[in-house]
């Protein structure tokens, strides 16, 4: 089979929802479980679009709230594939919202998805095409997904149940909110 590639732009995925009243928490602003249900929807489309099979979530990076949408706020959700594996993906998310009457916007949080493409069938996992970079940004991004996934794995294995060693961290734990009682002596 001969390697196949393709660019972001050929699976680049746009949602809009108008937010009702139906999707807020108990302080009256969008609950956050409800956009980050839109943000693995949107995920989903664009990593299905791009490996052309059935897609599951694998890990989500952090989200970060940054500012609360609105009751009545137009939000909009756009993912693109930042990175490729051999069977994994990463969709970059932004999420932003719209007061529809005044035009003002707001950026409320981005985030990145991972991605696994499957076979329907046996639901192993499939290769996906790779990523065709066409430029500076699409470059940057491919970067820095390769830059968070070797810091998770570094963090990962430094405090491995294994390789942890309690007494290089206590000094990260001074001036925390918590009071040690350690029953045994690690």
């Amino acid at each position: 089979m001969a390697l196949k590639f393709k660019h972001a732009s050929e699976s680049y995925v746009t949602l809009s929802e108008l937010m009702l009243p139906s999707h807020s928490n108990f302080g009256g602003k969008i609950h956050g479980g409800y956009i980050l249900s839109l943000m693995d929807q949107v995920a989903f489309a664009c990593a299905s679009r791009h490996s052309e099979n059935y897609c599951v979530t694998a890990s989500v990076g952090s989200v970060d709230f940054l500012n609360p949408i609105e009751i009545g706020e137009l939000v909009t959700l756009k993912a693109s594939i930042n990175y490729t594996g051999r069977t994994s993906m990463v969709v970059g998310i932004r999420v932003d919202s719209e007061n529809i009457q005044t035009g003002k916007k707001k950026h409320c949080n981005s985030s990145y998805f991972t991605m696994v493409a499957k076979d329907q069938k046996a639901q192993a996992s499939v290769p996906v095409p790779g990523l065709l970079l066409k430029n500076r940004t699409d470059v940057r991004r491919f970067v820095e997904c390769i830059k968070r996934k070797k810091q998770k794995e570094t963090i990962a294995s430094r405090l491995s149940e294994t390789h942890f060693k309690m007494a290089d961290y206590l000094n990260e734990l001074k001036g925390q909110n918590l009071k040690m009682a350690l029953e045994t002596n690690d």
